[in-house]
């Protein structure tokens, strides 16, 4: 009798189990995509080489757009790329306004506390900006922490706890989106700006008032794209795709590609 009702236990947490497996890959971003034929992607276009705006034909490019242009083709879908920025990615998410957000994420443990990440595609560090004919003064990082230096950064981004926390004497102003933060520094308005090895570069080559001042990189951290916390199912799925896509060299190539190689 004993032995009945256990195995009566068992059948029974093995149909809930099977009910909710089911009920979770119904309610995923995964079916809802391909249901739809559209996968909406969470984009910037303030970040190049991540995504930026196409000055002639304002239409998206750039790493991640080629990235999520390749996940919608092997999905098979449509791609719809929704305007979003820094300060409101995490919870354009959680409103469900997009699947996924490809624009150049680095993983944080602020981040990681209310949104998903897959598996990292590549990695980041931080590297300072100054102004051509100011930037002797700045040798190493210690020199920034300083109460008569001002440092620029946009709200959302990563670049906001690594001033506060690692810069403390610092000055700081916040920059809102779609504003930039190195738009105050090319208008004097701050001393520095504190960018990502994979835009610094570009900055310094497109502005030629922008100088990077030293080398030392700082905060190294895993680039990724982000999605819903809740939903395993579509997490399961991108981190799938992705191991397929570096066991290929699609990332590999595709960092050639945009210039950020060594990832």
């Amino acid at each position: 009798m004993i032995k009945q009702r256990l195995q009566v236990l068992v059948l029974a947490l093995l149909l809930a189990l099977g009910v909710s497996t089911v009920s979770a890959a119904s309610g995923s971003s995964l079916n809802k995509v391909l249901d739809s034929g559209t996968l909406r992607v969470g984009t910037t276009g303030d970040f190049n080489p991540m995504s930026f705006k196409d000055p002639e034909t304002r239409e998206y490019r750039g790493h991640q757009i080629d990235a999520a242009k390749q996940l919608a083709a092997d999905m098979g879908v449509e791609i719809e790329f929704v305007p979003t920025d820094w300060k409101t990615l995490i919870n354009g998410i959680v409103a469900d306004k997009y699947d996924i957000v490809m624009t150049g994420t680095s993983m944080t443990v602020g981040r990681a506390k209310a949104a998903g990440y897959t598996i990292p595609w590549g990695r980041t560090g931080y590297l300072p900006l100054a102004r051509k004919g100011k930037a002797d003064r700045f040798k190493t990082w210690e020199d920034l922490n300083s109460a008569d230096v001002t440092i620029g950064y946009n709200l959302g981004t990563s670049f906001a706890d690594f001033v506060k926390n690692k810069l403390p004497m610092a000055k700081r102003k916040e920059v809102e989106s779609p504003a930039r933060d190195w738009q105050e520094l090319l208008a004097g308005r701050v001393d520095v700006t504190i960018s990502s090895t994979l835009e610094a570069g570009k900055l310094s080559s497109t502005h030629e008032q922008l100088v990077i001042p030293f080398q030392e990189t700082a905060n190294s951290l895993p680039l990724s794209f982000m999605v819903r916390q809740d939903d395993q199912v579509w997490l399961n799925f991108l981190n799938n795709w992705m191991r397929m896509k570096h066991e290929i060299g699609f990332f590999k190539a595709l960092n050639k590609t945009w210039g950020i190689e060594g990832q």
